[in-house]
């Protein structure tokens, strides 16, 4: 059986539609940065998946062929995530979806290098014939933060967030969004395959102790 992240961390991928503090620890990532409606045609954010795929896929592939990753076991590749902002916006405006910038990412298994990356990159370039280059490798260390599952439309997120402050300033904490801590969104459910009032979103901020 392959290494199911979202299975072997339920309390990262699968937490209770009720709001909930945790510690998220550093983890490594390919990520892609953009800008724009997440949902246009073509545009940056879904140009950014394609490119995520092309390269989680070709470092979960690798054990076939002759680059072999040291500690490598066979595992299923976690799931999308995002992280959200508008400049000079205090959380997100979601009738403004045109100046929202992204940085959209995929985790990596702890045996996965910056090497390894790399290597991964020109492998996907040199078969795919496309342009890699803006897959960059992420380390993120979270920290504290306050999450719920989200059930629905994206658009009605903002009451998800609402509970979830509402929770944090109950239990003595803070929001603690800055130029280096984001609204994050995991992506558990497809939106082409699955209802929109079915979809699966775990929605976290950043938090400190109040002061």
């Amino acid at each position: 059986m392959a290494f199911d992240y979202k299975k072997e961390y339920k309390e990262f991928y699968m937490p209770k539609n009720k709001p909930g503090i945790i510690e998220i620890p550093k983890m490594n990532y390919i990520a892609v940065r953009g800008k724009g409606n997440p949902n246009e045609e073509d545009g940056e954010y879904k140009n950014s998946i394609g490119l995520l795929y092309g390269i989680a896929f070709t470092i979960k592939m690798s054990y076939k062929g002759t680059h072999k990753i040291e500690g490598f076991f066979e595992y299923v590749v976690p799931p999308l995530e995002g992280l959200w902002w508008q400049e000079n916006t205090q959380g997100l405006d979601y009738a403004r979806k045109e100046d929202m910038h992204f940085i959209s990412m995929i985790r990596l298994p702890d045996f996965v290098t910056k090497k390894d990356f790399e290597w991964a990159v020109q492998e996907a370039t040199k078969k795919k014939k496309q342009d890699f280059s803006k897959v960059e490798f992420f380390p993120y260390d979270e920290g504290l933060c306050v999450q719920c599952m989200h059930i629905g439309s994206y658009d009605d997120e903002p009451a998800t967030v609402d509970l979830m402050h509402d929770y944090m300033k109950a239990n003595g904490y803070e929001l603690d969004i800055t130029d280096t801590r984001y609204h994050h969104e995991i992506y558990l459910s497809d939106p082409r395959k699955c209802d929109v009032s079915r979809l699966k979103t775990v929605v976290r901020h950043p938090i400190r102790k109040a002061e």
